[in-house]
């Protein structure tokens, strides 16, 4: 075991503060499964097997058949697996809190997700500054948040909404566009192309944008937020268009989920959702440089 033990007991501070951070605003806590028949259908992530299933990759399609089901509010803190995915801030084996709201969009979620990191800031380090890395962070309600458009434009020089190029995207995201942000301030990149919407909802004025934004500090992605997609039948024609994607790329496709599909059909309110990893919470507020430092037994 590489964990600090004082880790350990910090990372536990951290997950009863989110925990509080929901319980008193009614959220509900849920457990969805994690060996899993249909992984999400997204281009770039591959699930590990478990013999004939999947270990999951998210909670996202069960969380939302419970939102179709009745439920308005609710959040999950648990492991999910994604093959291939190892480095610092990668593991195979992670800690996802993802949580979904009905009634709400991306940006009421962006507001909640600035009320929780404080919340547990606040409560685990008795202000709203930790040191990561040789650099203070200030949390409190100055973060940047720039769209997709103007950073490219600024620091890449074109307009990926305008004329989107996947290669060139992640290419200067990674090398010209994340390297800009300041460190010492959350950072949101928010308004993504269409053709990264993922499960996000486009606008009604500007179908090429996305309603998805993703959050990073201390130069990390911390989380990923959608206006949710609600309607069956554009979630068959994405899961469709991301499985030629990956059959042309040699990769595994997966089965669409039918219940899920049949279960949302008029079923799904509107809905904001956050993904947030876990691990790299506990890293930025533990000060540690990776994540295996802050998950014990990390194989």
């Amino acid at each position: 075991m590489t964990i600090n033990l004082r880790t350990l007991a910090e990372r536990s501070r951290i997950l009863q503060a989110a925990r509080r951070f929901f319980l008193q605003r009614d959220y509900v806590e849920v457990e969805t499964p994690v060996r899993i028949a249909y992984p999400a259908l997204e281009t770039h992530i591959d699930a590990e097997h478990s013999g004939s299933m999947y270990l999951r990759t998210s909670p996202e399609l069960h969380m939302k058949r419970l939102l179709a089901g009745g439920l308005e509010r609710i959040f999950q803190i648990g492991p999910c697996f994604r093959r291939g995915e190892r480095g610092d801030r990668h593991s195979p084996e992670f800690t996802m809190l993802e949580w979904y709201r009905a009634g709400a969009d991306y940006l009421d979620m962006l507001a909640e997700t600035k009320a929780l990191l404080n919340s547990v800031v606040s409560e685990t380090k008795g202000s709203l500054r930790t040191i990561y890395q040789g650099v203070e962070i200030e949390f409190g309600p100055a973060w940047d948040c720039f769209k997709v458009s103007e950073c490219f434009l600024w620091n890449a020089a074109w307009d990926p909404v305008a004329r989107f190029d996947e290669g060139r995207f992640f290419e200067d995201l990674v090398t010209k566009v994340e390297p800009a942000f300041a460190l010492s301030r959350p950072t949101v990149l928010m308004d993504f192309p269409a053709q990264l919407a993922s499960f996000a909802r486009l606008k009604l004025d500007d179908p090429r944008v996305a309603e998805r934004w993703e959050l990073y500090v201390g130069g990390m992605e911390l989380a990923n937020a959608f206006s949710e997609l609600t309607d069956a039948g554009e979630y068959r024609r994405r899961f469709a268009a991301a499985a030629s994607e990956r059959a042309a790329a040699g990769r595994e496709v997966y089965a669409p989920d039918e219940a899920f599909l049949q279960e949302i059909g008029g079923k799904f309110p509107p809905a904001g959702g956050v993904a947030l990893g876990v691990d790299r919470l506990v890293m930025l507020l533990c000060n540690e440089p990776s994540i295996e430092k802050v998950r014990p037994f990390v194989e």
